[in-house]
């Protein structure tokens, strides 16, 4: 069983997850070492496996805040939605049978690079029209889902800012209706990761649900404080979420051995 204080904490830190992963990604940053640290009993996957759930509701109500404000573009969202949950569902099930160690150096380079551009190009998540026609829009929109997809459900932690990050670069976005995006598609991503877990017995909902209360809260709040705050304040919060990640992975590829 898991004491009362134990839970109540792991509630508190998903709210925080919730709030930061609504703006630009990020919580699993928060929610996972917190989990690993607090629930040191539970099998890895378990743990990955039960915050999942909370992932996905707090997406899921962030999303919707997103949606209330922007327009949805369906005929690119649907196919990335669609293309995500099946690539999440692929990298849980490879995460099954391959350790995903290899690639933490790989991404501590991407994170670097990203953090030292967003810096010092300002203009850097103002909308900017790339003039794609539509299907070259699409065929972007579906390797962006495939790829981040993948990441997300066999590494995980900073798909949200990865996904903000392709959508401003390559599609021409500004941070808030990517930010609006990447939640629709990150919905999809855990929903895909979740199935997994599920077939496999992996979370304990005694857990999962509290949490997943907390993170909506947090989702939710997030979302309008994004909203509210506008491009300037998500591009801030954007640099601080990439160099947090970056931190995180420096910290396993030198020091966690």
């Amino acid at each position: 069983m898991i004491f009362t204080w134990t839970l109540l904490f792991l509630c508190v830190v998903s709210f925080s997850a919730g709030f930061i992963d609504a703006i630009v990604g990020g919580g699993g940053l928060i929610q996972l070492p917190a989990s690993i640290l607090l629930l040191p009993q539970l099998p890895i996957a378990t743990i990955i496996g039960t915050i999942k759930i909370p992932a996905f509701s707090g997406t899921s109500f962030a999303a919707y805040q997103y949606m209330q404000k922007q327009k949805a573009e369906w005929k690119i969202l649907a196919p990335m939605m669609a293309i995500a949950l099946v690539a999440a569902f692929a990298g849980s099930q490879l995460l099954t049978v391959v350790s995903n160690a290899f690639m933490k150096p790989l991404l501590l380079v991407i994170l670097i690079f990203v953090a030292v551009y967003t810096y010092f190009k300002k203009d850097f998540g103002q909308h900017t029209d790339k003039g794609f026609p539509f299907q070259t829009k699409i065929i972007y929109a579906i390797c962006i889902s495939l790829i981040i997809g993948l990441y997300d459900g066999f590494v995980g932690p900073g798909t949200g800012s990865f996904l903000i990050l392709a959508l401003v670069s390559l599609l021409g976005y500004d941070f808030l209706h990517a930010s609006a995006k990447a939640k629709m598609v990150n919905v999809a991503t855990n929903f895909g990761s979740i199935v997994l877990f599920i077939l496999k017995g992996k979370i304990i909902w005694g857990i999962a649900l509290p949490m997943a209360f907390s993170n909506s809260c947090g989702g939710i709040l997030g979302a309008r404080f994004a909203i509210k705050k506008g491009n300037g304040f998500i591009r801030v919060f954007f640099l601080c979420i990439v160099t947090a990640t970056l931190l995180r992975f420096a910290y396993d590829v030198f020091i966690a051995k």
